[in-house]
């Protein structure tokens, strides 16, 4: 921000601290007198009494007179009891009691207040509470405490419920003490200007308060302005608050746009609404009654050189022009104080420091307006009409949220009526006649906005015309009425029940909102009368009161969510955000690649919520699933950066950005188990330290912005490198090869691992400003493992152990959740208790989990029932959630189960005592088994660290794989690890984190892959290979063959198992593209031929394989639909195995003519997961883990197989070459991403496996093509170099020196440029 907001922010900003604390402390301590004992007899009134003993002025606290307190001549909704309490006090309790030795007392009660007796104003609790709880008999006396306090002079007390066998009776009374009031009104032409020593800024904390109070919607309270367009205004702008903070000076786009801050709502209803702005050096508090706003200023407030004045009220007409349009304020103004200077006495004193312009007086003059609200659909008010009038008027002002509803309807002779209504936030007006189609008028838009709209509408002969907001419509006169007379009533907000039997008509609902203003005839309806009786009749209203409310305002609906309401409730919109529920609370995305992983995703690109429901956005990064999942964040950094000319004064500074923000990135880190960052660092004559005093001469700057002077490698001590943790520095005196200052080119790289300090996000550079000094710097992507929360468990052994942590904090918004396992039948997870509010989960019998709370309304329960009993020591994952609007749990991926809130109830969750986790407070019912990654509010509790310390309880808890063991496919095996499982795919054709990636191979022609079990038949028996099993004195009665094809040639090889007895099994392609498969178990029989001919099995499609032979029953399957079953006649056992082939068959075999022509030709196509029994020659050969007895002649290479659209989304998955590098848009809430790939994803699934395999194989060639041609680039200078070499002589060697340089940097360039191909090729 410029000078100028600094220093209008000094001018402006608060009351002094003292001021503002000491009324704080007034509420607190010495603001509980009685205030109503005192009062005459006259300061008591009631809408009426049961009689003379019974009257208002009978209803002191504990007052025996009269008949021990007041009741009135009716029980209903509509009687009060009122105190004057003779001039403006501050109320911070009230109480109340029974009458006196009866059974008539009030159960609940609204508090209503007002500075005149008009215009009352509703006290509410947590900004939605609307009753106070009353009494349980006569005389016991309750109290409640008023938080805020109340600034009124007189107090209604409305009952609401009461012992329903007797009457209302009420005896009161209220806490409180004086309150010092001073006021200023201005009449919408006025303003006070306040010009103010420069000696009373404060550089440090400026403040300012006041009170206002209005019934326009806009206008400007206070402004000041400096040089240069600087300005600071706080401006009030259809009833919300406005603070706009511009600098004209300022010099980069991030601050030249001027910050506008918002709080606040329906602030034009007449009643005080307290402002408080402080500057606290750059931090900014703006609070508008209860609702607070916090603002970070960029840059350090300055004193400008400005004029040293503010107004209040509205802008000077000296001033400077504006550029926005402005309204002066219309209203009063109370207690204003600018940094302790009490602006409102000084005016009275007529102080030269301030200036009166225009009408300014220094009382508050009262609003002479009644409003009334309809509380329901079932709302009305009847008013009588002149009957048989030639013409039907009324006037008024409406404010609603509502889309829809009655406004009017007027009943007329001789026709059915006329009716105005809202109809999707537009007024419509429409004339009902007797043999002619209804007249209609459509006026206005968006009216259900919460603002007051002014409606006048007329209706006479030919004329049918209505106004809305001073705009006109008029109906066509052949549309208006011929004839028109005025019935006898006129019906607002709605009509009465059928059986008063009145004509109004009501097909849209009733209306539910405030009007005010209401004339009939062209004359103003007295409200008051029509309270009391005398006029008219209603029903369900508040009268002399607005109840209107902004349940919007502040926003409940999280993480960007939009708000919109009713009356009675407000709905978020959570599209394209990221999150759902009532709130858009919970997170759509995981928090970690891990979690991704034990979903069963494999590697792509995923968008990652490392808070959960915490404040911070998802963001998209890449998950490298290996056999733990690794998170690779990229950052702008990747390429070498080379850098000259710099020194001490003089630095480079390399920034890194990265494609999440910082708070992202830490979060990230928290949660992983390991995180490592390689720091690729060159230097020639480029010093780390200087030699003389120890200076670092470079450093890098990590994710807590402190300076670290160690490089990769190393442990976090300062200013070494990994040679000199392992004593290899090319000069021993130092700790890191740069140090030796050699005028040749060296380096220090290594990966940084010390968590804290990660990630990198600056280098600094300063030596490299001598002759032939340089440096060079490559830093890698954030790469981070694992998930310590997701692992994180305990394990509770018996019912009384449990573990306990702070108090939860979830008032407004709660979300819980954890996996658990259990052979138990009940059992509680988790409670947490207040004075009355609780919170628990609990599994309650084997098959049922509840949730159950109370948050001040009584307790709830609600609960998940499965059809499978939860405790069967598998892990299953619950969620609950509270908040405002509803509240929920889900189990599993049962249906959820949904609570929702009470209208208008209580809506804290208050709780003070201790989080038992497994346990309550009581010691019983507590959990046996295990809880993990117990999370609240997107905060993981670190179970095992407590349970180390905890008796009953211990840390950790095995047994994963009997939940997550399906995710190990294709015959991998779950192991049991320590944090997890992990999938051994040693006995499986596949490979990958899942052994869910098939191994393929393109075989050129005449290549072949011989897998052999036993070279002879002597050394099989002590044989520790894979294929010992297949031993020469071993007959196989069973065995399992599953592979993949892919070929256009015939006839074909596909597989051949041999044995030493000339016993074998061979699988073909015939001539005529029929698949074969051959079976000689008895060398002295002909083979057992199983055909599949009803296609053309070379036709370039991939075809699946799966023959299992149980002794002499073949079952054969193809592509997973065509079966067949053949019984052998040539044997039921396969004798002493020698060798498996893939391709073709190089030794002489003795097999019948159709394997040897097709074991001639061999195969030329694809083969993938090749497996017979638990030997996969495929991965022998290409991927071996150990040496294995496997032969490859001819091209064999690792391809992929897959070639047609209609595979799973698995076998799709392959390692990903990127071709030009990696491009990433980061957006995680539009749902878009402009990506190289493709893919698509919506609002609950990640964007992952995007990326074709095509590309990956295009990428891979030009990969190795440009290392190719870089290789012999490198080498061609290297000879042209040694040539030069070995021609000079040594007086040249400055010259060779030279030359020697060029070829380091081309090796440079050379291996950045292989390294960025690897990298890609790592993704």
């Amino acid at each position: 921000m410029g000078p100028g907001t600094g220093a209008v922010l000094n001018m402006l900003l608060l009351l002094a601290t003292q001021n503002w604390n000491r009324v704080i402390a007034g509420n607190s301590y010495d603001c509980g007198e009685p205030l109503v004992s005192s009062l005459s007899q006259a300061s008591f009134s009631s809408s009426s009494e049961l009689s003379s003993s019974h009257g208002p002025g009978f209803a002191r606290l504990n007052r025996r007179d009269g008949a021990g307190g007041w009741s009135p001549l009716v029980s209903n909704k509509y009687q009060w009891l009122q105190i004057d309490l003779g001039e403006r006090m501050e109320v911070a309790a009230v109480a109340t009691q029974g009458g006196y030795g009866s059974s008539d007392w009030v159960t609940s009660y609204l508090l209503m207040s007002s500075d005149s007796g008009r215009n009352w104003k509703q006290y509410r609790q947590e900004d939605s509470i609307w009753g106070f709880p009353g009494n349980a008999n006569a005389d016991s006396v309750v109290y409640y405490r008023l938080q805020p306090s109340i600034k009124a002079r007189f107090l209604r007390f409305i009952p609401l419920e009461w012992n329903p066998k007797g009457r209302i009776g009420m005896r009161i009374e209220a806490f409180g003490c004086a309150y010092r009031s001073e006021v200023v009104d201005f009449d919408g032409r006025s303003s006070l200007l306040y010009r103010f020593d420069k000696k009373s800024l404060s550089p440090i904390k400026d403040t300012i308060s006041l009170k206002f109070k209005t019934l326009q919607s806009d206008g400007i309270i206070l402004h000041g302005e400096g040089q240069n367009g600087d300005h600071i205004t706080l401006e009030l702008r259809r009833g919300k608050l406005f603070l706009l903070i511009n600098s004209g000076e300022a010099k980069l786009p991030s601050t030249r746009a001027p910050v506008s801050l918002t709080l606040g709502s329906l602030l034009d209803d007449q009643h005080w609404h307290s402002v408080l702005l402080q500057r606290l050096g750059r931090q900014v508090n703006f609070t508008v009654d209860e609702h607070r706003h916090h603002f970070h200023a960029q840059g350090e407030f300055r004193y400008p050189d400005l004029d040293y004045e503010i107004s209040f009220g509205g802008i000077p007409a000296h001033g400077k022009p504006m550029s926005f349009p402005h309204k002066n304020f219309h209203g009063c103004l109370e207690n204003l104080y600018y940094n302790g200077v009490d602006i409102i006495d000084l005016a009275k004193q007529q102080s030269p420091q301030i200036t009166a312009m225009g009408n300014v007086s220094f009382s508050c003059s009262q609003s002479q307006s009644v409003p009334v609200t309809f509380l329901s659909p079932r709302s009305y008010l009847a008013l009588p009409a002149s009957s048989g009038e030639d013409e039907v008027s009324s006037s008024f002002q409406f404010r609603t949220w509502n889309k829809a509803g009655l406004l009017l309807f007027s009943e007329l002779q001789l026709a059915s009526g006329l009716l105005l209504f809202l109809k999707d936030g537009k007024l419509k007006l429409t004339l009902y006649q007797p043999g002619k189609l209804p007249s209609d008028i459509t006026a206005g838009v968006g009216l259900s906005d919460g603002q007051w709209h002014s409606v006048s509408l007329s209706a006479k002969r030919n004329h049918l015309s209505v106004v809305v907001d001073g705009h006109m419509v008029s109906a066509a006169p052949s549309l208006g009425p011929e004839q028109i007379f005025s019935g006898g009533t006129y019906y607002f907000g709605g009509c009465p029940d059928k059986s008063i039997g009145s004509k109004c008509k009501n097909p849209f609902g009733g209306f539910q909102g405030c009007m005010r203003l209401i004339s009939t005839s062209n004359k103003e309806v007295d409200l008051i009368s029509v309270q009391h009786g005398s006029v008219g009749n209603f029903s369900d209203l508040q009268i002399d009161s607005c109840g209107i409310t902004d349940r919007c305002s502040p926003n409940y609906c999280e993480h960007g969510g939009g708000c919109s309401q009713s009356w009675n409730t407000f709905h978020c919109n959570c599209a394209n955000t990221g999150y759902r529920g009532a709130t858009c609370h919970n997170s759509i995305y995981e928090q970690s690649c891990e979690a991704y992983k034990h979903r069963g995703n494999t590697s792509g690109f995923y968008y990652i919520d490392s808070d959960g429901s915490g404040p911070l956005e998802p963001f998209l990064l890449y998950c490298n699933m290996t056999e733990t999942a690794w998170t690779i964040i990229q950052h702008n950094g990747s390429d070498l950066t080379r850098v000259r000319n710099t020194h001490p004064e003089n630095p480079y500074a390399g920034v890194f950005k990265y494609v999440a923000s910082m708070g992202q990135l830490q979060a990230t880190i928290s949660r992983a188990e390991h995180c490592e960052q390689e720091l690729t660092y060159y230097c020639k004559k480029s010093r780390l330290v200087d030699k003389q005093d120890g200076t670092p001469l470079s450093w890098w700057v990590g994710g807590t912005n402190e300076t670290q002077t160690y490089w990769g490698g190393s442990l976090p001590d300062p200013q070494k490198c990994t040679c000199g943790l392992e004593g290899n520095c090319i000069d021993s005196q130092y700790h890191c090869n740069c140090d030796a200052d050699r005028n040749e080119w060296t380096n220090d790289t290594g990966f940084l691992s010390y968590k804290e300090h990660l990630p990198v996000t600056k280098i600094v550079i300063t030596d490299t400003g001598r002759p032939h000094s340089e440096a060079a710097y490559k830093l890698g992507p954030l790469l981070c493992r694992g998930d310590r929360p997701f692992w994180n468990s305990a394990s509770f052994d018996t019912e009384a152990s449990y573990l306990h942590f702070p108090t939860f904090h979830g008032e407004l918004s709660a979300d819980v959740s954890f996996f658990f396992k259990t052979t138990a039948s009940s059992g509680v997870f988790l409670e947490n208790l207040g004075i009355t509010d609780f919170i628990r989960i609990e599994l309650l019998s084997p098959a049922v989990v509840t949730f159950s709370f109370d948050v001040g309304n009584g307790p709830f329960e609600i609960s998940v029932q499965s059809p499978a009993h939860f405790n069967d020591n598998q892990w299953h994952h619950v969620r609950v959630e509270r908040n405002m609007k509803e509240a929920s749990i889900q189990v599993d991926q049962l249906p959820p189960k949904i609570q929702p809130a009470p209208a208008d109830g209580h809506v804290l969750l208050q709780l003070n005592s201790q989080l038992f986790v497994g346990g309550t407070a009581t010691r019983q019912r507590g959990f046996l088994g295990c809880i993990r990654s117990l999370q609240l509010n997107g905060l993981a509790l670190d179970l095992e660290e407590r349970a180390t310390v905890t008796p009953g309880v211990e840390p950790g808890c095995r047994g994963h794989c009997s939940s997550y063991g399906g995710l190990c496919r294709n015959g991998g095996k779950c192991r049991e690890r320590p944090a997890g499982f992990s999938c051994d795919c040693t006995f499986s054709a596949y490979t990958g984190p899942f052994c869910s990636n098939e191994i393929s191979a393109y075989f050129g022609s005449g290549s072949s892959v011989v897998y052999n079990f036993q070279e002879n038949y002597s050394l099989s028996k002590n044989s520790s290979s894979h294929a010992a099993s297949f031993h020469g004195d071993m007959k196989l009665s069973r065995e399992m063959v599953t592979f993949s094809f892919r070929t256009t040639r015939t006839p074909s090889l596909l597989l051949y198992v041999s044995s030493f007895y000339k016993e074998y099994l061979s699988v073909i392609i015939a001539k005529n593209g029929s698949l074969q498969i051959r079976y000689k178990l008895n060398r002295h029989q002909e083979p057992d031929v199983v055909n599949f001919d009803f296609k053309n099995m070379a036709d370039g499609h991939l075809h699946h394989v799966k023959i299992n032979r149980e002794e002499g029953v073949v079952f054969v399957e193809v592509d997973e639909n065509a079966e067949s079953q053949v019984h052998l006649s040539s044997g039921t056992e396969f004798s002493a195995i020698k060798s498996l082939v893939l391709g073709r068959i190089l030794e002489p075999s003795d097999v019948d003519p159709e394997t040897a022509l097709a074991g001639a030709q061999g195969f030329l196509g694809c083969l993938s997961a090749v497996q017979l029994s638990h030997v996969a020659p495929l991965k022998a050969a290409l991927h071996p883990s150990h040496p294995a007895p496997i032969t490859v002649s001819g091209h064999v290479t690792e391809s992929s197989c897959v070639a047609q659209a209609g595979t799973d989304a698995t076998s799709r998955e392959r390692t990903h070459s990127f071709a030009g590098g990696l491009r990433l848009c980061i957006h995680p809430v539009t749902h878009t991403c402009p990506l190289d790939h493709s893919g698509t994803r919506d609002d609950r699934e990640p964007l992952a496996n995007a990326i074709k395999n095509d590309s990956a194989v295009i990428g891979g060639l030009i990969a190795v093509v440009i290392f190719i041609l870089l290789c012999i680039t490198a080498i061609a200078v290297r000879i042209y170099q040694q040539k030069r070499l070995y021609k000079r002589n040594e007086a040249e060697r400055s010259e060779n020196v030279d030359s020697a340089e060029a070829v380091l940097k081309s090796q440079l360039n050379t291996q950045n440029a292989v390294n960025e191909n690897q990298k890609e090729f790592f993704f």
